[in-house]
């Protein structure tokens, strides 16, 4: 173990050779993961593949959440969507790698990029449901959504990740009730 704690200390001083006598598995993934997250370029955002994303196994009566693809967003909300157990697309648009409000007011998460990513990743083929639901932050695009994708109800989401288990679960209580009442 003592091994590990001072090859991950070299490692970070930025040692060009680690000899270790014997070494599992486990103690190697850490040292990979370690060597992989500082030598990333400060300049150029983590972030994830633009496209849509199953969550929960989501059907054709699912609803879409879009967010930003910024590595650190996305896993927060994944992993918030996964907790409601509300079965979701989640859409993920090429915004350069940074988070919401940054994006947008660098005029990458826009309502016209929103849109054209819906259509061009064939988001309308996977779900019959029409309902795309945006960040809170960025309330003020639902408008030019609306414009642009006809037939959409764009719904203004939490503005914080946290509270999305529970607007997923009161959003799938209200279509439940809609559907039991119809």
């Amino acid at each position: 173990m003592m091994e590990v704690a001072l090859s991950s200390m070299f490692t970070v001083k930025y040692g060009s050779i680690i000899v270790i006598d014997d070494i599992d598995y486990a103690k190697a993934l850490s040292l990979f993961a370690l060597r992989q997250n500082i030598y990333t370029d400060p300049q150029k955002p983590m972030r994830v593949e633009p496209k849509v994303y199953p969550i929960n196994n989501p059907d054709e009566n699912s609803p879409v959440i879009v967010t930003v693809d910024f590595a650190l967003t996305y896993f927060i909300v994944s992993g918030d969507v996964e907790r409601s157990k509300v079965p979701v697309w989640l859409a993920i648009p090429d915004a350069g790698g940074y988070s919401v409000l940054t994006a947008w007011s660098a005029g990458k998460f826009s309502g016209s990029s929103i849109a054209n990513f819906i259509k061009e990743s064939k988001v309308e083929e996977m779900t019959k449901n029409r309902d795309l639901i945006i960040p809170g932050k960025v309330a003020v695009l639902k408008g030019d959504i609306e414009d642009s994708l006809p037939g959409w109800n764009v719904i203004i989401g939490t503005e914080e990740s946290m509270e999305i288990p529970k607007f997923l679960k009161d959003y799938k209580a209200k279509k439940d009730e809609a559907l039991a009442n119809a």
